[in-house]
Formats: C-alpha cells, sequence, structure tokens
C-alpha cells in the first residue's frame, strides 16, 4: 500500500531542516517508516557537510522541497535489522552515502551500478517507493535498505571516514573505471578541496605519481608536505602549465569553476583521459581538434554504485584513509554552511550529530 505521507510513518525522528531557499538550517521533528524486513536501522553519529548539502537547501539547483533535512555522508550505529537482513547486525557500524533507493531491475542495477539508474532515489530531497520524501543524516535516525548500507571496519574513525560516502566514492570510481589505478601512472589532479584532497590520498595509495594543479600557489605546502604530492602546478601560470604539456596519464578534475579545458588537455599525453566529477554552470570548452590529434578523452564520473562504495571503504581500511575533517556541534551548521562558501575549512566539515543533536521534542 502507498503511503500518502510522511505522517504515515509511526517513527519519531529529531534533525536540522531548511525550509525555504534561505537554506537556514533549525531543529525540525519528523517521522521515519518503522524497520521492515529488508531495512537497516542506524543512529547516527556523524554526518558530513557537503557543497551539495547547499545547493540544495538553497534551491541552487532549482528542485528543492520544503521542509529539507540535509545530509548525505552519514555513519552509524545498527540499532535493529529486519528479518531478512544478513549483512548487519545490532552494534555494527555502518554508512549511508548519496542514495537510499533504485529500481532494482535495470540494467544499470544490475552491473552494480545503481548511481547510474533512472530510478535513483536521492538520500534527501527525493522521492522514496512509497512516494514519501526522503530525509538525510542531519538527524537522530536512518532507516534504509540493507542493499544501501555499507560496511564500516573498526580501524576507521567514524568522523573522517564519513565524507568518503560521497567525496571518497567520487574520486575512486573513476580512477578504477577509466584504468588510472595502475602502479607509475602520471594523474594530474585539479583542485585541493574535499574532493581533491581524497583524490589526492588514494592515487597515492594506488602508486601513482601525482600531481595536484591549482589556482592557489598557497596550497603548494599542504599537498606536497601533508598529502605527498610529488609535484604542483599553479594552473595560472602558463611557464609551469607548459612545462608539464603531455606528461600526464590522466586527470580527474575536482573544480567546479574551470570550463576552459585546453590547458588540462594539453597536459595529457596521447590516449590520456580527463575525467569529469563536478558540473560546471556554463558549458564546457572542448575543441575536438585537441581530442583527435592525439586519440584524448573527456569523460564523466558520478559517485559510484553499492558493491564499488563498499569496495572503496574497504580499500581504505587496508591504507588507513580517511578525510581531514574539522569535527562541530549541530547548532554550529550555519556557520559552517557560510565558511564553506568561502572556502573557509580543510578540508571537510563533520557534524557531531550522537553527541550533539538535542531534541526539541
Amino acid at each position: 500500500m502507498v503511503k500518502s505521507s510522511e505522517h504515515n510513518h509511526p517513527v519519531k525522528a529529531f534533525g536540522w531542516a531548511a525550509r525555504d531557499s534561505s537554506g537556514h538550517l533549525s531543529p525540525f521533528n519528523f517521522f521515519r517508516r518503522s524497520v521492515g524486513e529488508k531495512d537497516v536501522a542506524l543512529k547516527v553519529l556523524y554526518c558530513g557537510l557537503c557543497h551539495y548539502d547547499l545547493h540544495q537547501t538553497k534551491n541552487e539547483l532549482g528542485n528543492s522541497e520544503y521542509p529539507m533535512v540535509p545530509g548525505h555522508e552519514i555513519v552509524g550505529e545498527v540499532t535493529e535489522v529486519g528479518s531478512r537482513v544478513t549483512r548487519f547486525k545490532v552494534g555494527d557500524k555502518a554508512g549511508v552515502g548519496c542514495m537510499v533507493g533504485s529500481c532494482q531491475s535495470c540494467e544499470n542495477c544490475a552491473r552494480d551500478l545503481e548511481n547510474y539508474c533512472r530510478k535513483m532515489i536521492r538520500t534527501f530531497n527525493s522521492k522514496d517507493h512509497d512516494g514519501t520524501t526522503t530525509y538525510g543524516g542531519f538527524s537522530d535516525v536512518m532507516v534504509v535498505d540493507e542493499h544501501f548500507v555499507v560496511a564500516i571496519p573498526d580501524n576507521l574513525p567514524l568522523a573522517g571516514v564519513a565524507p568518503l560516502l560521497c567525496i571518497g566514492i567520487t574520486a575512486y570510481s573513476p580512477l578504477k573505471y577509466y584504468g588510472l589505478d595502475k602502479p607509475g601512472l602520471h594523474l594530474g589532479v585539479v583542485g585541493l578541496g574535499g574532493l581533491g584532497h581524497i583524490a589526492v590520498k588514494f592515487a597515492k595509495a594506488m602508486g601513482l605519481k601525482v600531481t595536484v594543479i591549482s589556482t592557489s600557489p598557497g596550497k603548494r605546502e599542504d599537498a606536497l608536505e601533508h598529502l605527498s604530492a610529488n609535484s604542483f602546478l599553479v594552473s595560472r601560470d602558463p611557464e609551469q602549465m607548459q612545462s608539464a604539456a603531455g606528461s600526464m596519464d590522466g586527470i580527474i578534475n575536482t573544480a567546479v569553476g574551470i570550463r576552459d579545458l585546453v590547458p588540462l588537455i594539453d597536459l595529457l599525453k596521447s590516449d590520456g583521459k580527463l575525467v569529469m566529477v563536478t558540473a560546471p554552470d556554463k558549458p564546457l570548452d572542448i575543441p575536438a581538434a585537441l581530442l583527435l590529434l592525439e586519440r584524448k578523452m573527456v569523460g564523466g564520473s558520478l559517485i559510484g554504485g553499492m558493491k564499488e562504495t563498499q569496495e572503496m571503504i574497504d580499500f581504505a581500511s587496508k591504507h588507513n584513509i580517511t578525510s581531514d575533517v574539522e569535527v562541530i556541534p549541530m547548532d554550529y551548521v550555519n556557520v559552517a554552511n557560510e565558511r564553506l562558501v568561502k572556502g573557509d575549512v580543510r578540508y571537510r566539515f563533520v557534524i557531531d550529530i550522537g553527541n550533539t543533536l538535542k531534541s526539541t521534542c
């Protein structure tokens, strides 16, 4: 039976929500569904704060519905499991990323590419199978189909692992799919923000030579000394860019503001691949001749499927990879959003939901 209203869900929940396009978040009481036979219930302990959360709360993508509880980098502890759940038990650490459902019957779902399912259900600001609104991880509890929950190994600190459910898989998936994970390859990483710093960490763990490409000379020291990148290019310096022309096997572009791809394409070797993992707000400038003359490729990638997301978490566990985070209390989130707009974070905000989310019930 299709439920017509969130109020038909019996489980009381509490979080912080945006009520309008101002994006301002404030306490919000709502309801979640009870645990079904294939569901896992989580007590949310940490949730990352992502630019996507900000875009959605401010309706910058034009599809926002309010009230909206954001948050899609969620880690917590399993509190209840359905009768047909096989991968989790009460007390396990688990995570939920960018999606909580898909059709499970299309070709993409059959290939473990639920992220490309045309009926993919986002973790928040989306419609669930029963027609109700999905609410994200800025809340005390989550109830999610087991298929869309990942197991978190014990050696990973939960605050640092939370952003991996978004930026981790966004960086890991294109490296694997485009064959840029082979030791000895030379990878360029454009942008050294939340996504870029994780791309560097994964690439180094895979044995790649990594060059960070940034508009900010001030990030050189962090790239080379803290993240162990092999080299650093200031993208606004024509001489530096020219000196590296034709030297890279691949480039991961994590920077939203870059639309002129010519300087990046010129850095690639023949058969090189430039992969976009963020979307600029205007069309890209891609002269076809640059691709034809040396058989270069410009491709794209959007997060990853659930099988690959678990693979990414297990890889992170093996290599002790987590995001560099600033842990904040729930009531700091609006200030954090203002800082996020300014790029004033190194490198991700993570909200301590478990200790600082206080119910107003």
